[in-house]
């Protein structure tokens, strides 16, 4: 933990792993043919990506942040799914815990029972 690979040009795997993501992302985009009034949205929070990833010191907090908001854009455009998720694996590296893979729990017990009728709660 702590240690960062590098690739033989010097540049670190995660962050060549990004780059390549977001600019995926932003090719699939500017050829995506429907206009969505979130796109923009999209294209600017893909820059602060590639920019963060460019200047070598990525946040990992902004770059959830604009994963989020990028996720909002164009989360409803089936086409561009993995293209998007190819991003967000690319986040995940920078994250210091591993990321669960299974569905969350439900409320901290996990599931709630069943009352009589099939309904949680009822």
């Amino acid at each position: 933990m702590g240690q960062t690979r590098v690739t033989r040009s010097g540049e670190d795997p995660r962050a060549a792993e990004l780059r390549a993501a977001v600019s995926r992302l932003r090719r699939e985009l500017a050829g995506h043919p429907a206009e969505f009034g979130d796109r923009g949205i999209a294209e600017d929070e893909l820059a602060v990506l590639a920019a963060m990833v460019a200047a070598g010191d990525p946040e990992v907090r902004r770059m959830r942040r604009s994963l989020l908001l990028i996720a909002g854009a164009v989360g409803s455009v089936s086409a561009l799914s993995p293209a998007l998720m190819q991003v967000r694996a690319a986040v995940d590296l920078f994250s210091d815990a591993p990321r669960p893979t299974g569905p969350a729990p439900l409320g901290p017990a996990g599931p709630e029972p069943s009352a009589p009728g099939g309904f949680p709660g009822a």
